[in-house]
């Protein structure tokens, strides 16, 4: 077979080399050429701005039998056009791997799959601690440092694979033994064509089950249930109100009790729901028992940029939620703290913000940051007191000033970062908020001290 890998990434670099390991004849393109250096030199491949021989764009992908596309190219991309046109078959990097693994001698293990607008990595996180817990060998993969399509080379029982819907829309085959869809809010729409497309590739999570996998989808969610109904899979809920809930503090299993939400290590609201979330995904599989679930839970702690709590100084608790890139991640931190001072804003993707005012009238105040700073004014301006920030060093300045040495400030942006931070996206934005929020705690340590002497 020939096969072309666009985008030279991580995903695609191991695309590209799994696929010459099966075999297919491989080239390699990007919409530029230095990403295709930057990668490795001894790779040879080449911009779409410069196709081989003067070729027209659907002259040259027709000579291809299959088109893996990296993550972010959008399903607009001229090259997917094109392809369709000419009915190519397009495959996401964990569609290949899926085939592979199907091949695999001794049969394929078992996958386990999380999809979801908001929540996706930490339920992904928690149901790893829930299956080592058990002594059942498992990593997260697919939308992480490790390609699924990497992780078929590993020592592993099972997948535990992230998936988002630009690895879900390139899919016709790939199937989870159990599957969670975690909500559905408005994003991506900068990738794909409008919220049905989004919401189709989403589904594509169930589309291939059959009757003896498990699909588990949220009691909170009226869309994502709606899918649900119409999975052939086993249908299972959770949410405060599901087969998996929470009753009288406690997580419940339809077999009984879990574990205390006060022996958690956090217990928000979203802290519990993801946990219930990923208690379906791995028992219901019976993979693990409910005591591997809950000593998980009894240490799990939440990846970073995800309401961490950075710290406290003059009365004040500092809170990191730079992962929240929508209006309904950042909803989630505005009902776990209503009367806080709320950091928000940066690049819009193409989002209606409001829904962030809606569940945030109790905030004390707002700092607007970022090129949706005036966006982010206009929502919350007939509520509460919102100022503008050129910078986040004012950003900081501003919030603890409005805090007024109580309650909290957190950092819930609702936007992408890379107005601000172009190449660290929001890693580096939250990074920076915690660099800025230790230097106030040290300078607070340091004038305590310069007075007892």
């Amino acid at each position: 077979m020939r096969s072309l890998v666009h985008g030279f990434g991580i995903a695609g670099e191991s695309t590209a080399r799994a696929l010459r390991r099966h075999g297919h004849e491989v080239v390699i393109t990007d919409d530029v050429i230095d990403r295709i250096k930057e990668q490795r030199a001894s790779v040879h491949g080449f911009s779409l701005g410069a196709l081989p021989n003067g070729d027209s764009l659907d002259s040259f992908v027709s000579e291809f039998d299959l088109i893996a596309p990296a993550p972010g190219v959008p399903e607009h991309h001229q090259l997917i056009e094109s392809a369709q046109r000419a009915g190519v078959t397009i495959a996401s990097e964990i569609e290949i791997a899926y085939a592979a693994e199907q091949q695999r001698d001794g049969g394929p293990r078992p996958i386990l799959a999380v999809t979801g607008t908001d929540g996706k990595t930490t339920t992904c996180e928690l149901a790893v601690a829930m299956l080592a817990a058990g002594g059942v060998r498992s990593l997260a993969v697919g939308n992480t440092d490790t390609p699924l399509i990497d992780a078929l080379e590993l020592a592993l029982d099972v997948y535990v694979v992230e998936c988002t819907s630009f690895r879900l829309a390139w899919t016709d085959v790939f199937r989870a033994d159990a599957a969670v869809w975690l909500n559905l809010a408005p994003d991506h729409l900068n990738w794909h064509r409008d919220m049905a497309s989004y919401e189709s590739a989403k589904a594509k999570i169930f589309s291939q089950q059959v009757e003896t996998d498990t699909s588990i989808g949220s009691s909170h969610d009226a869309i994502v249930l709606s899918h649900l109904r119409r999975s052939t899979g086993r249908q299972v809920t959770f949410g405060f109100d599901g087969d998996y809930c929470v009753d009288n503090g406690v997580l419940m299993a339809p077999s009984g009790p879990i574990i205390a939400a006060s022996e958690m290590t956090r217990s928000l609201p979203h802290d519990m729901t993801n946990a219930l979330a990923a208690a379906a995904l791995v028992l219901e599989s019976g993979l693990v028992d409910v005591e591997a679930v809950a000593s998980a839970l009894r240490a799990f702690e939440a990846p970073p940029h995800r309401l961490q709590f950075v710290g406290e100084v003059d009365g004040v608790r500092w809170f990191n939620d730079s992962k929240a890139t929508t209006p309904h991640a950042a909803s989630a931190a505005i009902r776990a703290f209503p009367t806080a001072v709320l950091i928000a804003g940066g690049r819009n993707k193409d989002l209606d913000l409001a829904p962030m005012a809606e569940v945030g009238s109790s905030l004390r105040a707002v700092v607007a940051i970022g090129e949706a700073a005036a966006e982010i004014s206009e929502v919350f301006g007939d509520t509460v007191e919102v100022v503008v920030a050129g910078s986040m060093e004012t950003a900081v300045d501003l919030a603890a000033r409005l805090a007024a040495r109580r309650g909290e400030v957190v950092l819930s942006p609702g936007c992408a970062s890379f107005d601000w931070y172009p190449s660290g996206g929001y890693p580096a934005r939250g990074d920076h908020f915690i660099r800025l929020v230790k230097e106030r705690m040290q300078q607070g340590v340091s004038e305590i001290l310069g007075g007892a002497q």
